[in-house]
Parts: C-alpha cells; sequence; structure tokens
C-alpha cells in the first residue's frame, strides 16, 4: 500500500521518517533562541538575564557585576543610543491643545490672552465664548457676569477669587498651581512675593502636566531667579517644556540651539514652534533662509503649517473678541 506525504501548512512535505516539517521546525527554533537573554558581558544565556542598562535600556546583563565589568565597553553607545532616545522624544510632535469646551475649536496657544482660566469649574474657555454675548430665552441680551461654562457667578471680591483657586490648588488642579505660583513670583494678587514657594508649585503643577510651569522653571534657571543660575538645567527644564506643547519653550531651545552653531537643531525646533502657532518662529525659519541655513522648501514648510494652524483656531467670536479688546483678547 502506498503512503502519501501529508503537507503543512505554509506548503512544505512532512518526512514519513520522524513526521517533523524541517521548514516550521527551524522557524521555530529561530524564534525561541531570539527570545532567550544574553548577558552582554560574559554571554551567559537564560531567564534570569534581566538585569537591563538604566541608561538606554538596550542590553541586558545576569548580574550587577558583569554590568559594572562591562561599563567601559558599553559607555559609547550607551551614550549614543540615549542621545538618540532624547532626540526622538524632544522632536516629536507633541500634542495639541484641548478644544475650547463651549465651541469645540482648537485652543490657540498664545495662551495670555487667548484664553482664560476659570476658577469656579477649572475650565479653560477661549477669548470667544469669554466675550461673546448672552441673551435670555427671549432674545434679549443679559448682563455676562457668569462663567460661560458652569454660570457661576464671576467672584465680587479679590480675597473671594484666591479661595476659589485655593480649592481649585487642594484638588491638584495644575493650573491652578501655575496660577498661584506665577502670583508668588510676582508678588501679585494679594500674595506676598516668594521665589522658592513659585519655585515648588511650578515643580508640582508641571509634574501634573502643566507645560509652562516648566518653561516658568527654565527661565528661573536662566536668569537666577530665586535659584542659582544653572544653564544646563534650565535648558532640561525647557525641554521638558516644549515636549508638553509649550512654544515658547521650543522657540527658546531654537535660539540656544543656533548660539551653539546647530542651525539643523535650531530649524527642527522653530518649525514645530511655527506648526504650533508661532509667528516669531516662523520669522526665525525666514532669517534662516535668508542667511543661507534653511532652505525655501523649508520656509514653505513651515509657512504652510503656520496658516494651517490659522485655519483650525479662527473663528468670527474669536476676531470680534480681539477687535474689542486686543490687550485682553488677542488669539494669534
Amino acid at each position: 500500500m502506498s503512503t502519501s506525504n501529508s503537507s503543512c501548512k505554509d506548503g512544505a512535505s512532512k518526512s514519513n521518517d520522524d513526521g517533523i516539517c524541517e521548514a516550521v521546525g527551524s522557524k521555530l527554533q529561530k524564534l525561541s533562541t531570539a527570545d532567550i537573554s544574553v548577558c552582554a558581558n560574559c554571554g551567559k544565556e537564560g531567564d534570569n538575564v534581566n538585569n537591563i542598562c538604566n541608561k538606554c535600556k538596550q542590553v541586558k546583563y545576569c548580574n550587577a557585576a558583569c554590568k559594572k565589568k562591562h561599563r567601559h565597553k558599553h559607555k559609547k553607545e550607551c551614550e549614543r543610543r540615549v542621545a538618540e532616545l532624547h532626540d526622538e522624544e524632544l522632536f516629536k510632535q507633541p500634542p495639541p491643545e484641548e478644544d475650547c469646551p463651549i465651541c469645540f475649536l482648537l485652543m490657540p496657544t498664545l495662551g495670555s490672552t487667548g484664553c482664560r482660566y476659570q476658577t469656579c469649574c477649572g475650565k479653560i474657555i477661549c477669548s470667544g465664548c469669554i466675550h461673546a454675548p448672552v441673551f435670555d430665552n427671549q432674545g434679549n441680551e443679559v448682563d455676562n457676569e457668569k462663567c460661560p461654562f458652569c454660570r457661576t457667578p464671576e467672584p465680587k471680591s479679590e480675597k473671594e477669587f484666591n479661595q476659589r483657586r485655593m480649592k481649585r490648588v487642594d484638588l491638584d488642579d495644575p493650573i491652578a498651581m501655575y496660577n498661584v505660583g506665577c502670583d508668588y513670583r510676582d508678588g501679585s494678587t494679594g500674595h506676598p512675593q516668594d521665589y522658592t514657594k513659585a519655585l515648588e508649585l511650578f515643580y508640582r503643577s508641571g509634574e501634573l502636566g502643566c507645560a509652562i510651569a516648566y518653561l516658568n522653571i527654565g527661565y528661573a534657571y536662566n536668569h537666577g531667579k530665586g535659584v542659582k543660575v544653572d544653564k544646563k538645567k534650565a535648558i532640561h527644564y525647557y525641554e521638558l517644556a516644549a515636549m508638553g506643547g509649550n512654544v515658547s519653550a521650543r522657540y527658546n531651545l531654537g535660539l540656544e540651539e543656533q548660539d551653539a552653531g546647530n542651525m539643523n537643531r535650531a530649524l527642527k525646533h522653530h518649525t514645530i514652534a511655527a506648526r504650533n502657532g508661532l509667528s516669531e518662529s516662523l520669522e526665525v525659519i525666514k532669517e534662516l533662509y535668508t542667511n543661507g541655513h534653511a532652505t525655501k522648501d523649508d520656509y514653505t514648510k513651515a509657512l504652510r503649517l503656520y496658516q494651517a494652524y490659522l485655519s483650525e483656531i479662527k473663528s468670527d467670536q474669536r476676531d470680534k473678541a480681539a477687535a474689542f479688546d486686543s490687550d485682553d483678547y488677542r488669539y494669534y
């Protein structure tokens, strides 16, 4: 009686002698070998080889002794990889601003005048919605002395205003922490000037996700406000702010790279800042092009990105607010 060969799923023939599909077996062997951890120092294999390099996270060791012994051989490659990973994170497009909770348009990045933080509900509302008229159910315009979002009446005194903010601080609201920190930094809104207290609040706010808080810490180290001047720390906090989406920090980093002669890195920073609404960075890219440090395509790309940003944030209501009071409501 004749015996026919059966087939494996990948089409390889099955041996009659041992019943093993050689092609599939070879693949499985390769996969299992790839999954085995190998000590970079002594070559030991096994599941116990799990002591990973703390910096680059790329190589493993069987114990701390092997890690220490291999350190001098691994140092250059480790530093190179750490720098690569850092730049990947630094030059990645940051998360977009949240939409205004009322008009649902992208919030402008200008920040200081393009939107307002509400101490009653903790919402950030765009200038257009802050300025927009309010009508009753019969179409009559009414006094707009309430929060456009939660309809809570505006605080009647500085004391009430500060009490509301401190309630938000107690709820770990990072924007409230940042704003109170600014008051301590400037000695305003009933707060004494206290750089130490300001930095403490900026640190807490930054850790909770407020990018502009890191910008202010960077500024403090850059100019010696409450701390000793430390340019390295200033750049570190500017980078944290930039990765969180703060365009002013990104602009500062671009200038630092220009001063250091790193024009390609400066161009990257300013392109990201222009993409996220900073016209000053667009002007810098124009200068880089004029001076031969950027191409026409670089400038054209940045200009298009900036124009795309404007198309996302512009609205008639925001324009009306800016025309009414450019000091309080300008948004680009």
